[in-house]
């Protein structure tokens, strides 16, 4: 399962990452719960000390102890399948495996959907999100998430374990009987491509414009950003970048996440710099930066300065990254400020309003910006695109990840909000990846450099204000809750009927 994932790239793999824990359940030991459980722990242990590896860049600490939380979600999903087990027989009838792989399927979501959210969530490499770059599979995610990507991948990995399994007993016996739970497996992969292949070449929609945009992405170390000595040197590296990105001619420039060497409001030095900048072109410009207000309340924002620095629009963060934005029972549960020692001196106050932006300009163009890993939120993103966005601005700032799969993983995961609404979605990083990202999932620019200094600039197709909005941006994770409720449902039949018995 690691392998799946940027840092080693070998997504086809997720289609067979889990038989082995899977024969492991089903046909080792004495196949209790208890013992499934510990099974699916270590899987979970295996999976998430490499994939998550890039945090050691951070503290080494929390990557060694989030991995015993994070293995609790594969620990569960094994006990389940051990509960559902015993119901199947010898998996000779393909009604029952059916069954069996849809209620696997349905129950690996919802706890994927629970890691989601639950302790403000880290939903990082969902295995759906494996096949980022298989362009034509991703689409379904428009009415699924990428909930349905991962169902569909589980599924197809329990049903090649059942029909292995299967053929063996059948060979045996020498009664081969037609796999509908295969066939039927099969043709839902094979639908789910082809409606991928068609919504492709599917016509622009009418009234889509462009929209150029030039992206600084500068490259700033982290010992150096927030240190006044290098403070003159950061600016004349942001302006002159923005400078060269200004001869391009863009509608739109964007600088990451906390680009400014100390608040946008917090002097007049940071904002006369910025200011003098805007003021140069009608082009709108939006910064990462950082605010406090009279309750000394600290907030991470993007700011959007347009009509040449005349108005100025404010998002605040809404989620805040645990132990990086904030610590969790700071003052109730010390240990955890401890682990994260001087990383995290203070807390962040989240925002409360998922607020739309204008741009401006001629048509006029509506932006949610997505601060950080806000990009990696499902939920939280849909909620501006159904507020009016026409288009998603991500601004981060990966630097803490130094030359890590880090950030290659950030936009990997990033990538399935641009298909779940049909909005595209750009991306100015500090040290990477600066990327357009177009309505498809498709990375259509890419600064192809990490950590390295430089300007991506092109145009984006921005649909118009009136677009349709998909079914997951109107009705959110409708899917996984399904999912959750139909693996609840399995369960209590299973139970329900080992009583009966």
């Amino acid at each position: 399962m690691a392998l799946c994932f940027p840092g080693w790239e070998q997504g086809w793999l997720c289609w067979v990452a889990l038989t082995p824990l899977i024969c492991a359940l089903w046909f080792s030991g004495n196949g209790s719960v208890r013992r499934a459980a510990a099974l699916g722990y270590v899987a979970g242990l295996a999976f998430y000390w490499p994939a998550f590896h890039w945090l050691t860049t951070v503290t080494g600490i929390g990557w060694f102890l989030l991995a015993f939380y994070m293995a609790l979600y594969p620990a569960a999903w094994a006990a389940f399948l051990a509960c559902l087990r015993p119901s199947v027989g010898d998996f000779t009838r393909s009604g029952a495996n059916l069954r069996l792989a849809i209620a696997g399927a349905a129950a690996w979501v919802a706890l994927e959907w629970v890691r989601g959210w639950l302790f403000s969530g880290f939903g990082w490499n969902t295995l759906g999100s494996a096949l980022h770059e298989q362009v034509a599979f991703i689409q379904i995610a428009e009415f699924t998430g990428v909930g349905g990507l991962s169902a569909l991948v589980v599924m197809a990995n329990l049903v090649a374990v059942i029909t292995i399994r299967r053929f063996g007993s059948e060979i045996h016996t020498r009664r081969i009987r037609p796999h509908w739970d295969f066939t039927v497996t099969m043709a839902l992969i094979a639908l789910v491509f082809l409606y991928g292949v068609r919504t492709l070449f599917r016509p622009v929609p009418e009234g889509t414009s462009e929209l150029r945009v030039a992206a600084v992405q500068p490259n700033i170390p982290q010992y150096q950003k927030f240190d006044p000595a290098f403070e003159e040197r950061i600016f004349e590296r942001l302006t002159h970048l923005t400078q060269a990105a200004l001869a391009l001619e863009p509608q739109l420039i964007l600088w990451p996440e906390a680009a400014t060497p100390r608040g946008l409001f917090a002097d007049q030095r940071n904002f006369a710099v910025v200011r003098d900048l805007a003021e140069l072109s009608d082009a709108a410009f939006l910064l990462g930066s950082l605010d406090g207000d009279a309750e000394k309340r600290q907030y991470n924002i993007a700011v959007l300065l347009t009509h040449r620095a005349k108005a100025i629009q404010v998002y605040q963060k809404m989620h805040l990254v645990p132990f990086g934005e904030y610590i969790p029972f700071r003052h109730s549960f010390p240990f955890f400020a401890w682990v994260v020692g001087d990383l995290v001196p203070s807390d962040f106050t989240a925002g409360v309003e998922p607020k739309v932006l204008e741009l401006g300009g001629e048509p006029p163009v509506r932006a949610g910006v997505l601060i950080c890993f806000e990009d990696t939120l499902g939920e939280l993103t849909r909620r501006f695109a159904l507020g009016g966005a026409q288009l998603l601005i991500n601004v981060t700032n990966d630097g803490w990840f130094l030359d890590s799969p880090a950030s290659r993983q950030h936009l990997a995961n990033a990538t399935f909000r641009a298909v779940e609404n049909r909005r595209p979605l750009v991306r100015a990083a500090n040290t990477g990846v600066t990327a357009f990202i177009d309505s498809h999932g498709r990375v259509t620019h890419r600064l192809e450099t990490l950590n390295t200094e430089g300007i991506l600039a092109g145009a984006i197709s921005v649909p118009p204000e009136n677009a349709p909005l998909t079914f997951y941006t109107r009705h959110g994770e409708r899917f996984s809750h399904a999912c959750a409720a139909l693996a609840l449902l399995a369960l209590l039949r299973t139970r329900w009927g080992k009583k009966t018995a």
